[in-house]
This record gives C-alpha cells, structure tokens and sequence, in this order.
C-alpha cells in the first residue's frame, strides 16, 4: 500500500492552493484530480484582495497581481445602457488593500502547479475515501492503482463531494439556488468599454477584460433547474440578452456556440457540522458552496487552503499512525473548522440575500431595486464598497512568503 504524508482529492484552484501550502510546509502532497487534464476552458475567475494576501502566504500573490487588467473605472447599468452605480478601481484598492484582479481559470491552474514538484498531480485518478482515519490511524483512500494511507486527506472535491457524503451522511447537500450560469471567454470588442455588471429583471450579464486582451463575459437568469436551450446556449443567450446594451450584442456575436459554458447554482444553505472529521479536511465548494453574486467562491477556498496549512503546520512530526506533538490531527482540524466555519458560513448567506435581490423579476421591485443602487451610488464609492468590508479586507494567519 501506497504511504503519503498529505492526500489532496480534487485539483481546483482550492486543491492546487492547498497542495502548494502544504508542499512549502515540507509535506510530501499527492493531489489526485478525476479528470483526464487539468484545462478549464472558458471560464475566468476574480480574486480580490482576500484571496491575493492568502496567495502572498505561499509567494505568488504578486503573480496574480501582474495580470490586473484594468484600473480605472467600472460599476452597474441597467439594460438599456444607464449607469446606476459607478465603482472607483482606485478607492476599492485603497479600502482593502489591492485590486480586483481577473484571470482566466486555466492562468491561475498554470500558476499554482508551476509551484508543485514534477508528478505531484495526477490526472485521471479518481479517489474515493476509505476510511478518514483519527489521532491513531492513518486515513486511506482507494484509487484505481489501488489504496493510499495520508497523514492528511484534504477533500477539495467540489460541490458534489463525495468525500462530504461519507463524513457526514445525513447532511442534505446542496440545494438548487432558482438560477442558471453561462460563462464565455472572447476577443475584446472593437469599440471600447468600462467593466460592468447589468441588472435587469431575473436576469444579471457581466463583462471584464482579462489581461491577455480577451474578455471575460459572465451571465445569470432565473430558470428550473436542469434547463437547457432547445437549440444551443449561444441562441439562448442571445433570447435573453441580445437586446441589451454595449458590448453585450458584440460580445454574444463573437461566442461559439460549442464554448458556452452552462451550469445550474447549488448552494450549501445548511452549513456542515464541521469541515472535518479524523484526518480529512473538507476545503471550497466541498465545505461551503455559495451563489457566485459575491464572486467569492474561489477566493474563499483559496483562503481554506492557506489557514488549513497554518493550523496543521509543518509535516516533521506528522506520522501516519499515532500522535504526535507537531500534529494532532484531532486538534489541528478542530483549529482549522474553528476558523473557517462561522466566516465561510455568514458569507454563504450574505452571498444568499444578495443572489435573491439580483434576481428580483417583478417590474415594481426592479425599479425600486434600481432607485436604491442609484441613490446610494450618489453618496460615494465608500457606501457601494461598504458591502464587501469584513470579506475583501481579510488577513490571513501567516506571514506572505517570499515571492515566486
């Protein structure tokens, strides 16, 4: 049987965070992905500054800080092109410590596997957990070149997690959230924009320019759950959002079709227990999946991955059987859970609340939605950023690393 002090199931940018943690921490990391490449296509991410000071830990927050690609200004419109809020790039950055930084999924990916050993990942191996282990015993987990005993198993398996279902089984699991996502990655448009996101009734588009010149176009709309387009999702983007204002009509004219990619939201609205049992932690999607309204998801999984490798420390005295001064797997996760639960958890429901008012379908609180954003928009940058204090302005428990 194969003998690993650190087993992380799922290669996202969580897994791939924790697996680089943990590697700097001198654990020997096994990150075990199901799928056959590690190539997100189409899909971009946002990581606030939250999520760069919990890169800065493992040396690569001035990386993702390189590929900001825009810092003037931006904010929210209405379909037919009004502006009802106006964000200062400049006045976000010095209320919490940095930009908001775009990227394309596979970037980052590249990033973070750039700072792991040669045959860390393994592609293609699925993993089911076996038996997650206590102070006493080692955690096993079967894959198909057959069982792995891990001091450590870090559960970064998603929103679906399998490993979440056999630590806590009378737990419901996610729940549909009422809408659908489309996610596209382009050519920049000829015609100038500012970034934006758009409000319109059930229905919610945005557009960001990512560093290399593309753009990164995301959308939202109210729908039953397992929907798909009768035709393809270009056409079904364009039913719901072809009329709407610049750039969104170039955008949607530069897609292919076969690029779009469609996934329903489900949401933990019950928190876990905890985020551990024995010697597995769960980390992102796996612990605490959230509506994207907040674009928080992968940030906050990249900061499980960082506080989850300050609580369990450096691997020295990190045995697969028996206790250990340096670790206690019992006393670490409990550490880690104690952390990350009552934050990931308020912001599961602040992202909630803020998912049900982005998709207000009725005429008259479209409009009263509108007259809100616009009045306190007049009052300054500093009230329509007040909704992120308490989640962009964290610190991790760490000092940054020196940078890669």
């Amino acid at each position: 049987m194969e003998q690993h002090r650190a087993v992380v199931v799922g290669a996202g940018v969580g897994g791939l965070t924790a697996a680089v943690a943990l590697h700097l921490g001198g654990w020997q990391v096994t990150v075990l992905e199901r799928a056959a490449d590690l190539a997100p296509v189409g899909a971009g991410i946002g990581l606030a500054p939250n999520a760069q000071r919990a890169l800065d830990v493992i040396g690569l927050g001035d990386r993702v800080r390189d590929l900001a690609a825009w810092q003037g200004d931006g904010g929210m419109r209405a379909p037919g092109g009004r502006w009802l809020a106006r964000t200062d790039a400049q006045a976000a950055a010095a209320r919490f410590g940095g930009p908001l930084v775009l990227l394309h999924r596979a970037t980052l990916v590249d990033i973070l596997t750039s700072a792991l050993p040669d045959g860390a990942v393994r592609t293609g191996a699925a993993a089911t957990l076996v038996d997650p282990g206590d102070d006493h015993r080692p955690a096993r987990v079967a894959t198909p070149d057959g069982e792995i005993e891990a001091a450590l198993v870090v559960a970064a398996d998603g929103i679906r997690s399998a490993t979440r279902g056999a630590l806590f089984p009378g737990h419901p699991g996610p729940r549909y959230a009422g809408c659908t996502t489309w996610r596209v990655v382009v050519p920049a448009p000829e015609r100038p924009f500012a970034p934006h996101e758009t409000w319109g009734a059930g229905r919610l588009w945005g557009t960001q320019p990512l560093k290399d010149g593309r753009i990164y176009a995301y959308a939202m709309a109210a729908a039953p759950a397992g929907g798909r387009a009768p035709d393809d999702e270009r056409a079904e983007l364009l039913r719901l959002f072809g009329d709407w204002h610049h750039p969104v009509p170039e955008i949607l004219a530069a897609v292919d079709p076969a690029q779009v990619l469609r996934h329903d939201v489900h949401h933990l609205t019950d928190p876990l227990p905890a985020f551990h049992q024995g010697r597995v932690a769960l980390l992102g999607d796996a612990a605490h999946a959230m509506m994207p309204s907040l674009g928080q998801g992968g940030n906050q999984a990249i900061e499980d991955a960082v506080v989850l490798a300050h609580h369990v420390g450096p691997a020295a005295d990190a045995p697969l059987t028996g206790p250990a001064p340096g670790f206690v797997p019992s006393r670490a996760l409990a550490a880690y859970t104690a952390d990350r639960l009552p934050r990931t958890t308020a912001i599961v429901r602040k992202a909630a609340r803020t998912g049900a008012v982005t998709l207000l379908a009725a005429r008259p609180a479209v409009a009263l939605r509108a007259t809100l954003v616009s009045a306190v928009s007049r009052f300054g940058p500093g009230l329509v950023l007040r909704g992120f204090d308490g989640i962009a302005d964290w610190r991790p428990p760490v000092a940054p690393a020196r940078s890669a």
